[in-house]
């Protein structure tokens, strides 16, 4: 009988830590579950997003302006033409772009919209038809046309009227609509005008100009089809992420905005300067930006819950070595109480981050949790003094976590660091253990 309580005496430690570890795993469970309703509830703002979108206008891509002039080619089927089309890429394009970001809102869910007020100009030089093999009989210029186009013709509350000019300074209006007649296997759908009195053999440079307001959410993309094209778009946003083929030659990103400059050749894109009969992909070449939310509530929550493990882990831990330490015993039921309670802590903070922010939700669940653990603690141990190592216990794992949580390119690095220094901590505390005594 002596053998057996002594055996038991020195194994304690283990059944009671192979508990702990069974208990750990349950508890990976309702986690789980968490991060399944953190994902629910974030594909209901992508619900929102995408309703309001298709309400407002989507991402947008500016094309053009271009010229397009149908040409008869006899190559194929000698006895009879083809009408096809040749096309010729301005060689300048300026574009500058003031964005002026709008928040709405479907139910709780906040979606970042924009009307982009765009002024355009630049010019188209001399047509080059010996490069593509034409020749001027073969051109049906009082078919030309002027294409441009736009990703969502939602977005456009008023007609675009781009003004055009000759070096003798003829001046005329063009007004871009859609013309089901001019859509051509390189421009399904875009916006165009007719071009026949500005268009013939030999015709002079052509200078265009326009302002244009369009609406959008997400991206503003710009192709760069002029042969030098220059691209400027400001806004009073901190937050923006310029994406696409080609990044900012100079930006400037403060708290009262950013203001971006890009400077784009003919050499640094994938389509020629003209064409005829191929189709290339324009949008491929192109940039912009994107009125970026910085990392939203969901974000943040799902990086806190995987490092639910963690905290649960360290908060039994320190259960473990108080018992052990102060030789007192911890129900096996107290500790899952106090787990459940660890992960209410990411429903509370789900719930509440969705009204008040990321960080005040933090703040109260932590501020939450910790008092309903110490105070169950407390009442368990009549210990002032395991309470307040509680309390510190719990602060710290809060703090550290919501650190992390904040940081984006450094969270790995300062993760590792701080896993290192609680490694640190708990060597440094248990190592007075008698283990050998079957001391807890």
């Amino acid at each position: 009988m002596e053998n057996t309580n002594g055996f038991w005496k020195n194994s304690r430690i283990l059944f009671k830590s192979a508990l702990i570890c069974a208990l750990i795993l349950l508890l990976l469970i309702p986690t789980a579950f968490i991060q399944s309703l953190v994902s629910e509830r974030q594909q209901r703002q992508q619900d929102a997003i995408k309703e309001i979108s298709a309400r407002w206008a989507g991402s947008q891509t500016v094309t053009g302006p271009v010229i397009g002039i149908p040409y008869l080619d006899a190559t194929s089927t000698p006895a009879q033409k083809v009408k096809r089309w040749a096309y010729f890429l301005p060689d300048k394009l300026n574009m500058n772009t003031h964005l002026l970001p709008e928040k709405r809102y479907r139910g709780i869910f906040q979606v970042i919209v924009y009307t982009a007020e765009i002024d355009i100009r630049g010019s188209f030089d001399s047509l080059h038809l010996e490069e593509l093999g034409l020749s001027s009989s073969d051109m049906l210029w009082k078919e030309a046309a002027l294409f441009f186009d736009v990703t969502d013709v939602q977005g456009l509350n008023e007609d675009i009227v781009m003004h055009l000019q000759t070096s003798d300074h003829v001046t005329q209006s063009a007004d871009l609509t859609l013309r089901s007649k001019l859509t051509t296997s390189q421009f399904k759908a875009p916006l165009s005008a007719s071009l026949p009195d500005w268009i013939t053999p030999g015709s002079q440079s052509l200078y265009f100009s326009s302002a244009i307001r369009l609406k959008g959410s997400g991206n503003l993309l710009f192709v760069p089809s002029g042969r030098e094209t220059k691209i400027s778009a400001s806004s009073a946003w901190s937050t923006p992420s310029f994406t696409g083929s080609i990044l900012p030659d100079l930006r400037t990103v403060k708290d009262t905005g950013f203001i971006a400059d890009w400077k784009v050749l003919a050499l640094n894109r994938k389509f020629p300067q003209q064409w005829k009969q191929d189709y290339y992909d324009l949008g491929g070449s192109a940039f912009g930006v994107n009125l970026l939310v910085p990392v939203d509530t969901y974000q943040q929550t799902t990086r806190c819950v995987k490092y639910s493990i963690l905290i649960i882990v360290l908060t039994f831990a320190a259960f473990l070595l108080i018992e052990w330490i102060y030789s007192l015993v911890i129900h096996a039921f107290q500790y899952v109480l106090v787990g459940f309670a660890l992960c209410i802590f990411y429903t509370l903070l789900l719930s509440l981050s969705e009204y008040f922010g990321f960080g005040p939700a933090y703040v109260t669940a932590a501020a939450a949790t910790i008092g309903l653990i110490v105070w169950y603690v407390n009442s368990l141990l009549h210990s002032s003094k395991i309470s307040l190592f509680v309390t510190f216990l719990l602060a710290l794992q809060y703090g550290f976590v919501y650190f992390l949580t904040q940081l984006e390119d450094y969270a790995l690095l300062m993760g590792s660091i701080g896993l290192f220094i609680i490694l640190a901590l708990v060597m440094y505390f248990s190592r007075k253990i008698k283990w050998e005594q079957g001391n807890l």
